[in-house]
């Protein structure tokens, strides 16, 4: 079976790990902090991660004791995970949200960078009705994604796995490239209203180093 496209930061991460390196800064993102606080997420409350890449925020996280599943879709990005917090191990799983399906719906849901990398209009909102599907009646959802809220660009989904010179901390790397997708505050909202979510909450964020501008919505079902 051939890979999908959004696939390839499996081929990344291998790239990067097998050089005892790791993709990204271990900083979490501030925003799923603040959210969390804002919105009374507890640690009886249940939280999905989608995408949880090396486990940034799922670390903080789960050393302060929330019921959180984080997931990704790297086979590599869990392994990588359950090694490095052991203790742990059950709270990461492989997941592909465009075909997989959990049997808990979740108070909080939240993926940081992670619907960029979803290109196709189809999985995007296979993306969004993931969501959907899996809040709790009352829940809510945070989703990040690149972006400055006005300008919209793609990338050609054909150049996925293609070998590209990136910067790393350490220098300049050749690793898989990736796919990435930039919309506007208002083709996100049209996507979202499709997938009967409602945006409670909206703005642009930060996660440094990694990302200097993200766009953030938080949404619950309507």
């Amino acid at each position: 079976m051939s890979k999908k496209y959004y696939e390839a930061y499996e081929e990344r991460y291998k790239a990067i790990h097998s050089k005892g390196m790791s993709w990204s800064s271990d900083v979490d993102t501030k925003i799923v902090r603040d959210t969390i606080l804002k919105y009374g997420i507890t640690t009886d409350s249940k939280i999905l991660e989608i995408g949880c890449g090396e486990g940034r925020d799922a670390r903080v996280l789960l050393e302060k004791q929330y019921d959180l599943l984080a997931t990704d879709i790297s086979q590599e990005a869990i392994t990588y995970c359950q090694t490095h917090l052991p203790k742990y191990h059950d709270h990461f799983q492989v997941l592909d949200v465009l075909s997989d399906t959990l049997s808990k719906q979740y108070d909080m849901i939240y993926g940081v960078a992670v619907i960029h990398m979803l290109v196709l209009d189809e999985d995007r909102a296979r993306f969004y009705q993931f969501i959907h599907d899996h809040l709790e009646e009352n829940g809510i959802a945070l989703i990040c994604t690149m972006g400055d809220g006005i300008v919209e660009m793609q990338s050609d989904i054909s150049q996925a796995f293609t070998l590209q010179e990136r910067e790393h901390e350490s220098g300049k790397v050749l690793v898989a490239g990736t796919s990435c997708r930039m919309v506007s505050f208002d083709t996100m909202e049209r996507e979202l209203t499709k997938s009967h979510l409602e945006i409670i909450e909206k703005g642009i964020t930060q996660a440094l180093p990694d990302f200097n501008s993200l766009m953030y919505v938080v949404v619950r079902r309507n």
